[in-house]
């Protein structure tokens, strides 16, 4: 028997004469459509997809992508970046944190900019990789940056319950899980100062897959039934994002709005239970959690439950840590880009004072972002 090899698990899913068959389904299907449609690509895999596979450029141009809040790192605000900053600089602390939080800027720099000063600031792959640090240094205390969707929310939950079966009293945590139908909600039904967010232009909407191989698909629901916008759980290969821009197309075309699942060998409607179950014993919802570029949202984060504070870093050094809300450059129009107002090309400052190098708003800050995507992708490099 041949040996299943990696490029067998994805080359059928970039076969592009499959992505092209696709297109051609979606074009025959459009000529149908009562008018154009706006979907919104909520993670910035997808727009990474969409961008480095030229999948815009394969669709009629009745259909639009909107490019959504991206990633946790890019809504990650200034003033939480500030945090992870001033708890690395204490003395005898080890701050923990995920590789990819390493570029972002705060007020005072990034904690590659603090490591760079001398501050004790380690970079890991997984989150369960902070209780070995925390057991081989038990004269300091360390304290874990925790970020992320429903994706890895889990992993910072089974690193809580380590840590308490263990009994260490040196593991601290900084939690910034942020949940993402709270803030699809938002950008469909909210207004500020700024956006007249009722004219968002959103249709429909392509869920994220790995989020919903947690939460599972149900977490989309109210979209469809109270907000007639229609979701698709899609992977992130371009055959998947084709074929859940084709099911969406074919919902307008047949006059329905549904929940959909087109990640089908991994995503399920009721998600993992017992992540879930997991999550819920050690976490619960703050009411607000401020998003970079998209101001406060209710009850879009979770924090430790009040039983486990003293493993809260946000309540031990609760003095220290400011609680000011930090405004982005006045030029940047991340916040116009992120709720479906605007393209990266719009802003004066793209591909020039603001690059992957040098970003001044949320959507440059990661590599998930939408404007580090056509950024890399749209010509400008």
């Amino acid at each position: 028997m041949a040996s299943l090899g990696l490029n067998d698990l994805y080359d059928r899913f970039r076969d592009p004469a499959t992505i092209r068959a696709f297109a051609g389904l979606i074009e025959e299907e459009a000529k149908r459509l009562p008018g154009p449609i706006n979907i919104m690509e909520v993670c910035g895999g997808h727009t990474h997809t969409i961008m480095k596979y030229g999948l815009r450029q394969l669709l009629p141009e009745s259909i639009r992508f909107i490019h959504g809040p991206g990633c946790p790192v890019c809504i990650m605000p200034k003033e939480r970046i500030d945090h992870a900053y001033i708890l690395s600089q204490q003395e005898d602390l080890i701050l923990v944190t995920l590789g990819d939080m390493i570029k972002v800027p705060g007020s005072r720099g990034s904690l590659q900019k603090a490591r760079s000063e001398g501050a004790d600031v380690r970079f890991v792959y997984s989150p369960t990789d902070a209780l070995k640090i925390a057991l081989d240094n038990p004269d300091k205390r360390v304290v874990f940056f925790a970020i992320g969707f429903e994706t890895t929310t889990p992993m910072t939950a089974a690193l809580v319950e380590q840590a308490l079966k263990r009994g260490l009293e040196n593991l601290l945590f900084h939690i910034n899980h942020v949940t993402v139908p709270e803030v699809m909600k938002e950008l469909i039904d909210s207004r500020d100062e700024h956006v007249d967010s009722y004219n968002n232009r959103i249709d429909a909407f392509i869920g994220p897959s790995h989020v919903s191989v947690i939460a599972g698909a149900k977490i989309y629901e109210p979209f469809p039934r109270d907000y007639g916008r229609p979701v698709v759980v899609s992977g992130f290969e371009p055959v998947d994002v084709m074929e859940g821009v084709w099911m969406l197309v074919r919902q307008f075309v047949e006059n329905r709005c549904e929940l959909q699942i087109q990640y089908r060998r991994s995503v399920t409607y009721e998600g993992n239970l017992k992540a879930q179950a997991m999550i819920d014993r050690y976490f619960e919802r703050r009411e607000l959690f401020k998003w970079r570029g998209l101001g406060n949202i209710p009850h879009s984060a979770l924090r430790l439950k009040e039983e486990y504070a003293a493993l809260d870093a946000e309540r031990v050094y609760g003095e220290i840590l400011p609680i000011e809300e930090i405004e982005d450059h006045k030029l940047c129009i991340c916040g116009d880009i992120l709720r479906g107002m605007a393209e990266p090309t719009e802003c004066r400052v793209f591909g020039t004072a603001c690059k992957p190098s040098s970003p001044l708003g949320s959507c440059m800050v990661s590599s998930e972002g939408a404007c580090a995507a056509y950024y890399k992708y749209g010509g400008v490099m």
